[in-house]
């Protein structure tokens, strides 16, 4: 397998274990947990394929990629992960999906011709993408969407570094690592120490917003 495959794979494990821990939080049952592990873990990249105009879908073409959910679904119903500090773990592994689906997503943009700016884009798409399906079928806010700590702004970052470096010659197996490295201690860190991007009325306080 090739190392795009490999990246690819492990961000679709820990996408779909952020499902699976997320139908634990909210009492589904084992096939339900299946299903919005696979949403979360498939979502993202299916979204790229799509508009991509790739015939079909890689999820759908390679069956290693449904093994995924099936092993999150399963670590998840044995509390393998020690599962009752859901919300924490769930970030955590939301955490990875988002770093490494923002440098696969980057990368499959640009190998099927697609210009730098166009190829960024699409790479947050792949990582936001996923956890926005998780969240609001499960009835949740999309993390997107949550004041406290960053989420889309790693990613951007992550796919601006990835187009760059592969417009220079720079990307390889450690500059990728590295790129995935910082989106995820940016994230982990914007959720440690509560960093927050500017609100949409400006430093209007939420909470005295009026009709």
């Amino acid at each position: 397998m090739d190392i795009l495959l490999i990246l690819d794979l492990f961000g679709t494990f820990f996408f779909a274990v952020s499902g699976c821990l997320l139908a634990a939080r909210r009492n589904f049952d084992i096939v339900g947990s299946l299903l919005l592990g696979s949403l979360v873990g498939l979502g993202g990249g299916v979204i790229r394929d799509l508009i991509i105009s790739q015939s079909v879908p890689t999820a759908f073409v390679e069956p290693i990629y449904l093994v995924a959910p099936v092993l999150a679904a399963v670590i998840v119903y044995f509390h393998v992960l020690g599962v009752q500090r859901f919300r924490r773990t769930l970030l955590i592994f939301d955490a990875g999906g988002l770093a490494l689906f923002c440098v696969t997503g980057t990368l499959k943009a640009l190998d099927s011709g697609m210009g730098p700016v166009t190829s960024a884009v699409l790479g947050i798409t792949t990582a936001v993408g996923g956890g926005v399906l998780r969240d609001v079928v499960a009835n949740e806010v999309p993390q997107i969407f949550n004041p406290r700590g960053v989420y889309a702004v790693p990613a951007m970052l992550g796919a601006s570094l990835v187009t760059l470096f592969s417009q220079l010659g720079w990307f390889n197996a450690y500059t990728g690592t590295a790129v995935a490295t910082v989106v995820f201690l940016l994230r982990v860190l914007s959720l440690r120490f509560g960093w927050r991007v500017p609100l949409a009325g400006g430093a209007k306080n939420p909470g005295s917003a009026t009709d």
